[in-house]
């Protein structure tokens, strides 16, 4: 097989791998759930480390409690490659962005180093960032090129 008709598979492969009940409605430049909006990571594509901003929306405080955030990157077979860390979060940056609970509106930032769990640099490709806010969840697509 030629290596452009394997990238061009690989691709295709890649965009089927991502559930249809993981879409989300776009708006410009962001992926919306309700109340927040994921916004596309940058640079796209990056080598080796990349921000993903997003928005947490007024509507998502008005009970008075803390937003619950989960950010997760995944590659195309659907496996956990990493959870980016907080850049400002209220308490202080650092924090992975697991279950981080957000006391306020406000426009925030993630950061990934491309690295994975295990701390080894990830192959060039595509993968998927997650965010999953109070339980519901909006997917993009990033790639890692090298």
């Amino acid at each position: 097989m030629r290596r452009g008709s394997s990238v061009g598979l690989l691709l295709i492969l890649g965009l089927a791998l991502v559930p249809a009940s993981l879409h989300a409605q776009q708006s410009g430049n962001a992926v919306r759930g309700r109340g927040f909006r994921l916004e596309q990571n940058y640079p796209n594509p990056f080598n080796p480390e990349t921000r993903i901003p997003f928005e947490l929306l007024p509507e998502m405080f008005e009970s008075g409690k803390p937003v619950v955030v989960t950010i997760r990157i995944f590659n195309v077979l659907q496996q956990l490659v990493a959870v980016p860390i907080a850049m400002d979060h209220p308490a202080g940056s650092g924090q992975p962005v697991n279950e981080l609970a957000y006391p306020g509106p406000g426009v925030f930032k993630a950061y990934w180093d491309g690295n994975d769990r295990n701390g080894r640099k990830v192959a060039s490709g595509i993968y998927y960032m997650q965010m999953i806010v109070n339980g519901e969840s909006t997917v993009r697509k990033m790639i890692v090129g090298k």
